[in-house]
């Protein structure tokens, strides 16, 4: 076991040989969009994005479905299909599952992938010095909830609807191929939850500059009316005292980075000299990358 719950991160890994390691995890959730189809393909991403943020590429899936027997069953067989055309988009192949009734629909994947023993990416991997990137913009979590109380805008919501639909596959592959050792991917404890985390494991402090941290379109908006899930807010309560916030920042500006994500961006610790050519490459790319701040000695996460 190359890593398991000592510490816990995104999966676990397990060496198979001296050139190859398995990863292993499951992620599943309730509707975050009305759109079947769309809801299970946000989950199949959201399942496949702990495969990449270790570094790794995902090969074989379960599907984990849990279904009200009074829904018609037409549903169930729009949300297997976004989940099975997002999995075969990303080269994985879906081999059956297990499904149980349930007062409320629940979908998701176990996924396995594959990565070498020496370029797996862990929470542990930051080094002070290193640059801090983020690879999707934050939101989702408000604007999904405005969504759930009619009060969002069709744009805004389409909007978030497509990054979370986008897969972290090609943020995974530019971090290999700039040797990044320190990553994870922001979901449901927001990106200063999932920061803190990996200030903790790295045993290194992480400063973020809330200027340069991407907002998704509406995202602003949303939380001037305060409309956080409540999965926001208990991350607030849990890891806020552990953030030191400058004086002088927004309270709904600095929840937005509380903001419980799905489907989100990988968060990765790039060393700061490659930063020229790891910004020339993302172009090349085509994938979007943003500098939010740095890795420095200390401990917890600040926020300027």
């Amino acid at each position: 076991m190359l890593v398991g719950l000592d510490p816990a991160d995104d999966a676990a890994v397990y060496r198979l040989g001296p050139d190859q390691a398995l990863i292993v995890t499951t992620d599943f959730f309730t509707p975050i969009v009305d759109t079947p189809y769309e809801y299970g393909a946000i989950a199949a991403a959201n399942s496949l994005s702990d495969v990449y943020a270790m570094g790794g590429r995902p090969i074989l899936a379960l599907n984990i479905v849990a279904f009200p027997p009074d829904l018609p069953p037409e549903i169930l067989t729009e949300i297997l299909r976004g989940g099975a055309e997002k999995a075969r988009g990303a080269g994985v192949v879906i081999a059956g599952g297990h499904t149980v009734q349930d007062k409320e629909p629940k979908y998701g994947l176990a996924a396995v992938g594959l990565v070498h023993p020496d370029r797996v990416m862990t929470k542990a991997g930051g080094r002070p010095g290193d640059l801090l990137v983020l690879t999707k913009p934050l939101g989702t979590g408000v604007i999904a909830t405005a969504g759930k109380q009619e009060k969002v805008k069709p744009e805004h919501l389409s909007g978030a609807i497509e990054w979370m639909l986008h897969l972290n596959d090609r943020a995974a592959q530019l971090a290999q191929e700039f040797g990044v050792r320190g990553a994870t991917d922001i979901s449901g404890f927001g990106l200063l939850g999932h920061a803190l985390e990996m200030a903790e494991a790295s045993g290194v402090g992480l400063e973020i500059d809330l200027k340069a941290v991407p907002i998704m379109e509406g995202a602003k908006e949303y939380a001037a009316a305060w409309l956080f899930p409540g999965g926001t807010h208990d991350n607030r309560a849990y890891f806020g005292q552990r953030v030191k916030a400058a004086a002088g920042i927004a309270d709904p500006d600095l929840m937005l980075l509380f903001d419980s994500q799905t489907s989100g961006g990988l968060l990765l610790c790039v060393p700061a000299e490659k930063r020229e050519a790891f910004e020339w490459r993302a172009t090349q790319m085509e994938q979007a990358v943003w500098f939010i701040g740095r890795v420095a000695k200390g401990e917890g996460v600040g926020v300027s």
